[in-house]
């Protein structure tokens, strides 16, 4: 498969709901825990910050948007944490495994130096092993966990905190 990683459009909102909430609607991969709808995502994509990244996937062959990785400033309160970005990467379910999440790091981390990023940021589920080996694969180190920091339909759920270095 030929990818083609590239900012996220407005045009883009319906398909990044749509590989969003089969994985809220799951319940085992996000911390995410509340549908989206078209008009929420683009009002989001419309307000998103300019020191952001908001990368879709697409794949060449048929022009489907098949994840998106975004990454926004940790805190905008203080400048002492102006070089730390959060993370965010959602694949769409049935196209995981597939190499699509690691040309979406390479875009990522190229723009978040260009910006001015050292250090990013982000927590894992501790139920979502695959996802923690793609980060880790992709860099990230373990830092420690929040326990019982989700609750997701009444359970609660240990969250992995991770970084990586630019």
């Amino acid at each position: 498969m030929e990818l083609l990683v590239r900012e996220a459009r407005l045009e883009d909102a319906a398909a990044i709901v749509g590989i969003l909430n089969p994985i809220i609607e799951a319940g085992l991969y996000s911390a995410f825990d509340t549908p989206l709808s078209v008009e929420a995502e683009q009002a989001f994509i419309r307000g998103f910050r300019a020191r952001g990244i908001f990368h879709v996937a697409v794949d060449r062959a048929d022009h489907r948007v098949l994840a998106f990785q975004c990454l926004e400033p940790f805190a905008t309160f203080t400048h002492a944490f102006d070089h730390v970005g959060t993370i965010g990467t959602f694949v769409e379910l049935a196209s995981r495994r597939r190499g699509i999440a690691a040309a979406l790091f390479d875009a990522t981390f190229d723009a978040a130096r260009r910006k001015g990023y050292e250090k990013l940021f982000t927590f894992v589920r501790a139920d979502n092993p695959a996802a923690l080996a793609t980060y880790r694969k992709h860099g990230f180190a373990i830092v420690g966990t929040a326990r019982r920091h989700a609750k997701i339909n009444g359970a609660y759920v240990d969250e992995i905190i991770i970084e990586r270095f630019l």
